[in-house]
């Protein structure tokens, strides 16, 4: 205990200053973001974790709820207001899986399909609104990405030990 209190001690105070935080910096930039793509977003009547589901879509249509949900990193509790909103919207269709029916499936509607081409210009508008490179826009990706897995093993870790 003596140890832990003289490195507290020993700490600056700016250290615990709320600029000099990794957490807040990504904080930051995840508000903005969410800033930039609402009115690119908003003329399709879109919000930003509907327009990811969209992407994850384009990639992967007609996968399952679970699978999906897995790939954005959200619960089902989160995803399927959006799947919800999505579908009454007329961008995707959900059906239950003819050999499987525990599992609900999610495909694009010819709508959906139709909005890709869309997200082209999106991509380019953000792409400009970053002010990076693709060289750039990659490795910063990259970083990030590698942070994830990164928090991510490391709770994992903290959960078995």
């Amino acid at each position: 205990m003596k140890h832990a209190i003289e490195t507290q001690k020993s700490l600056p105070d700016e250290a615990l200053a709320l600029g000099q935080q990794l957490c807040f910096a990504v904080y930051s930039v995840a508000h903005a973001f969410n800033r930039t793509y609402k009115p690119l977003l908003d003329r399709f009547g879109l919000t930003y974790p509907q327009y990811l589901v969209l992407l994850a879509l384009w990639q992967s249509d007609g996968i399952t709820v679970k699978t999906l949900g897995t790939e954005l990193g959200l619960d089902s509790g989160t995803l399927s207001p959006l799947l919800k909103r999505l579908e009454a919207a007329g961008f995707v269709d959900r059906t239950r899986d003819k050999s499987d029916e525990r599992q609900v499936l999610v495909s694009l509607t010819d709508k959906g399909r139709d909005l890709k081409s869309e997200a082209f210009g999106i991509l380019m508008e953000i792409g400009k609104a970053t002010g990076c490179s693709m060289e750039e826009a990659g490795a910063l990706r990259d970083t990030l990405t590698a942070l994830t897995h990164q928090l991510d093993a490391s709770f994992a870790g903290d959960k078995s030990g």
